[in-house]
């Protein structure tokens, strides 16, 4: 500090100096290019869903099952005070559940009226993609498939809203 400086003058130095030696943040574009999801595995089959329509993820909670459903329903739960009615997904899509109950995870789906956990054989993590790399929709009758990215393995973009509005999903009574 000089002696014609004050205080002030040398805080403002200081600021000045550390914007120049401060890294930049990545910008908003860079950010907006990526797709986000929690990926998932029913059977040997990988699907990720988007960030923005799983509320949360729990392991396999004891469920209380309901007489007079279908077989893909597994029961209700007590979550927090509110009952959540548990489905397994893979039934549901006419896939065979895992034996390996260890593994086995709740994404809670919480979508206009329906509050629903939805039962995995496996939730593997947060995966992230260039936004470009999504490829269109190659199921016909799945609309809530809506296309997949392909990399070291292929990873089916799985929308819990789309399944939520999907025909036959609230039909559950046997």
């Amino acid at each position: 500090m000089t002696e014609s400086q004050t205080a002030f003058e040398l805080l403002l130095d200081i600021d000045r100096r550390c914007r120049l030696l401060a890294a930049d943040l990545p910008s908003q574009e860079t950010r907006l290019h990526r797709w986000s999801g929690i990926a998932f595995r029913l059977g040997t089959n990988g699907y990720v869903a988007p960030m923005g329509e799983v509320a949360e993820v729990l392991h396999e909670p004891r469920c209380t099952l309901m007489p007079g459903v279908k077989p893909w329903v597994k029961g209700v739960a007590n979550l927090r005070g509110r009952l959540l009615p548990v489905l397994d997904l893979g039934g549901f899509l006419g896939l065979e559940l895992s034996r390996e109950r260890k593994q086995r995870r709740v994404l809670v789906v919480e979508y206009n009226d329906v509050f629903v956990g939805l039962l995995v054989d496996e939730v593997v993590g947060m995966q992230h993609f260039a936004q470009d790399a999504l490829q269109a929709n190659a199921i016909p009758g799945a609309p809530f498939i809506q296309g997949q990215f392909d990399g070291d393995q292929s990873w089916q973009v799985f929308s819990p809203f789309a399944l939520a509005l999907a025909p036959g999903f609230m039909d559950v009574a046997a």
